[in-house]
């Protein structure tokens, strides 16, 4: 990095995890004034009987200890537990005007919703509504429009399996299958990607296989931020000498070197552990060249193999007996030139060779992406191709290998087994017939880019949203406000304020639920939720908190109050399910008949992992085979102007998706700010540019089709140890710089992490050097 001086940039030296760790859980605590209820909550979470990390999906260990929370999961929970309050005293002063120019970190920093609300327009307020006539105005505005189709029902992936079934159960009798969720916008192409290569859309790998594998290979993730527990697993791994390769554009301190808070020894003495034995710094847009790199390697390596009479590189009795399309394959990557795997990659020939013989040479490989590698306009064939990788050695379905979708939210996967789809499958629909007794809707719904767009055309007048923060989540910032105005009926399941609330419809709701961490009190006592991690475990999630205000309700309670208001021939007794969260567990049983005997199962210590067919070599396709599937060329479209740089957006280590929990990015360096974009000094250099200098920052190419100038101005310019040709700065700040319509065809995942863009000095006036973050 320059020697220059900027404002709150200096580099961090230390390992992820150790004192840093707990001073900022400790920061965390003080700063919501609530220290003695956090602290009982602490000791609660990801406990039997306890409550589940209301953070990341990474399972629970069989054995836990009694910290069995990390860094970022503190701060959700203390962002939950909070002492702050924002109640009707606090709306009757604040215009929504008013609240509209503090910043997403200040707006949900005011604390815990207390009131339901509706919007006043005569004094441009909030306003304190009961209950039961906020549901009879919700009810009746959805009645009112002509076509069930007309209406949005977003749920956010915090969403327990029990009010996700309820929720999608209520949607499908009203009459559609609009169901935007946070899946769209993460791992919706591993979702729709894997089942057409192993007919599965989930990982197949267990936290036990860790213990079994002999090498792990981290695509397109950081854990250290966005996953932090994994770094337990990961630190028992390199203890035991497993190679762990990391591909990734920029190097992530939590893939370097961790010091885990729970073992004295390593904090006593500042010790800390290897995570990456190989760390590649990969070209954003260039993994896919890199995959077919390996297996170019892996299929030559195993001609001249059998040429010598030595064992084979690949398993060949797998291969027969279990896939489809490896001789496509071989052709396809065999015809691809080390020169263009070069160029797009970023990396060398011997690279990836090196890389590919750390694969062959071990037994069982497990494969771990995030969203760097979803998050792309070719990111189902991102995912397919990772499958084949792993399929030319049989490294699916068996201990100690496999593939592994690290997902985000602890529930988003759960939510997605229990129905909220915008594709029903006939087991679903079929389900609910057998049980319910109405006919559901059959034809595609809106993900969450068509849900924008049909709102943005008038397509859509009304929105329901289940938790989430979906406007500042969503791509194209300006456009998606702007349709989010044209609403007649805006309706927000929140634990907290955010900006998506504040952008009015003809009608705007505010609805205050309980969290994860607080007492859900129904109608046969104390009542218990489940939530599915990323490795398809079930568990149970159980609040003991006094809930911050008695004006709360359970998001269950008021799926139900919303439906009985909007469908007054339901075919559901919503009151008798409300009351004993033990009959909608049944219920999902009898839809869902993989949830067998699911009371009985999720009582047990650590819950149940539901099946994963892949994971046993039961291929659920078409033809009962594996997949071996052909990506289009070397997947991203290449920049042919050398003045284009390819910019990814990624959360700062003080965040968990939307939600800001401070201005620090820790391990990057930066203190008290957000307004920073991280370049390769010899990119900067090209341009003229130095570190420290403000820049603007130009989207171009697709992202420009539509005529409109994407463009987030007056940002600062940091020096980086990132890969050449790309840039990265903070979601959802880049948010802006990327359009509706510039998403991945298959799965319609926004193309948040390769966005092409100019960059050049800054046309702002010196005085906004510090920009505060804000919506955009």
């Amino acid at each position: 990095m320059s020697e220059k001086e900027v404002p709150g940039i200096e580099e961090y030296d230390a390992p992820a995890g150790g004192w840093g760790a707990l001073g900022a859980v400790a920061r965390a605590l003080s700063g919501q004034m609530a220290i003695a209820r956090e602290s009982i909550a602490l000791h609660k979470v990801n406990q039997p009987h306890g409550f589940d990390c209301p953070g990341c999906a990474w399972p629970d260990p069989k054995e836990t200890s009694s910290f069995e929370f990390c860094e970022n999961g503190a701060k959700a929970v203390s962002w939950e537990a909070t002492a702050k309050r924002v109640k009707p005293e606090f709306f009757a002063k604040n215009t929504v005007s008013d609240l509209w120019k503090l910043t997403d970190y200040t707006l949900e920093g005011l604390g815990r919703l207390t009131h339901p609300m509706a919007y006043d327009r005569d004094s441009d307020t909030f306003r304190p509504i009961g209950w039961d006539e906020a549901f009879q105005r919700i009810g009746a505005a959805l009645r009112a429009l002509p076509d069930p189709d007309m209406a949005e029902f977003y749920t956010s992936g915090r969403a327990s399996n029990e009010a996700a079934f309820l929720y999608q159960l209520f949607v499908r009798e009203y009459g559609t299958n609009n169901f935007p969720d946070c899946s769209n916008m993460c791992h919706e192409a591993t979702s729709v990607g894997l089942p057409k290569s192993v007919g599965s859309g989930k990982g197949t790998v267990t936290l036990d296989d860790f213990e079994q594998c002999d090498a792990i290979f981290c695509i397109g993730h950081n854990p250290g931020t966005n996953h932090p527990r994994m770094l337990s697993t990961l630190r028992e791994a390199s203890l035991r000498g497993v190679p762990i390769v990391v591909l990734n554009p920029m190097p992530e301190r939590g893939l370097e070197r961790f010091t885990s808070p729970q073992h004295p020894t390593e904090m006593l003495t500042g010790r800390s552990v290897r995570i990456a034995s190989t760390y590649y710094k990969v070209k954003i847009g260039g993994d896919v060249a890199v995959l077919k790199g390996m297996m170019k390697t892996l299929i030559e390596t195993d001609a001249i193999a059998l040429t010598l009479g030595e064992p084979p590189v690949l398993d060949h009795e797998f291969i027969r007996d279990n896939t489809l399309g490896y001789d496509a394959l071989a052709a396809d990557v065999l015809g691809t030139s080390w020169a263009d795997i070069e160029r797009k990659s970023g990396l060398t020939q011997e690279q990836i060779e090196t890389a590919a013989d750390i694969y062959a040479k071990a037994n069982n490989v497990i494969i771990c992406y995030g969203m760097g590698i979803t998050q792309h306009k070719h990111g189902t064939e991102n995912v397919q191709q990772i499958a084949n990788l792993l399929l030319l050695r049989g490294n699916i379905g068996r201990p100690g290998a496999g593939i592994c979708p690290l997902r985000g939210h602890s529930n988003v996967q759960g939510d997605r087994t229990v129905g909220i789809t915008e594709k029903p499958n006939a087991e679903l629909n079929d389900g609910i017939r057998r049980t319910y007794g109405f006919e559901p809707p059959t034809e595609h719904g809106h993900d969450a880019v068509a849900a924008v767009l049909a709102i943005r055309e008038g397509r859509s007048k009304a929105m329901i949203a289940l938790g989430g923060n979906l406007a500042v989540a969503m791509p194209d910032t300006d456009e998606t406000f702007g349709a989010m105005r044209k609403l007649d009926l805006a309706v927000h399941i929140a634990t907290k304020l955010n900006r998506s609330h504040l952008l009015l419809a003809k009608e705007s709701f505010i609805l205050p639920c309980l969290g994860r961490t607080e007492l859900d009190e129904q109608a046969t006592g104390p009542q218990a939720v489940t939530v599915e991690d990323s490795m398809s475990m079930v568990h149970a999630s159980m609040g003991s908190l006094t809930p911050a205000s008695e004006h709360l309700r359970s998001e269950p309670w008021i799926v139900a109050g919303i439906a009985k208001a909007t469908l007054p021939a339901t075919k559901v007794d919503w009151d008798r399910l409300v009351g004993d969260y033990n009959l909608i567990r049944d219920d999902i049983e009898k839809v869902f008949p993989i949830f067998y005997d699911f009371n009985q199962r999720v009582n047990v210590p650590g819950g149940f992992r539901l099946r994963v067919a892949a994971s046993e070599r039961d291929w659920a396709t078409p033809e009962k085979r594996a997949h071996f599937l052909l990506a289009a060329g070397l997947n991203e479209d290449d920049a042919t102007d050398q003045d284009i740089l390819v910019l990814t957006t990624l959360r700062s280590h003080d965040q968990y998706n939307t939600t800001i929990y401070g201005l620090n990015d820790r391990y990057r360096g930066v203190s008290g700010r957000r307004d920073v974009v991280f370049m390769h000094a010899s990119d900067l250099a090209a341009r003229g540019l130095a570190h420290g200098d403000r820049i603007d920052i130009h989207a171009t190419g697709a992202n420009v089709a539509d005529g409109r100038e994407r463009v987030v101005r007056g940002f600062t310019a940091v020096a980086y140890d990132i890969a050449e040709g790309s840039v990265a700065m903070y979601y959802p700040e880049g948010n802006a710089l990327i359009s509706l319509e510039n998403h991945d065809a298959a799965s319609g995942t926004p193309t948040y992490k390769s966005v092409p863009v100019r960059i050049v000095a800054s046309t702002l006036p010196a005085s906004n050097t510090r920009r505060k973050p804000s919506h955009a």
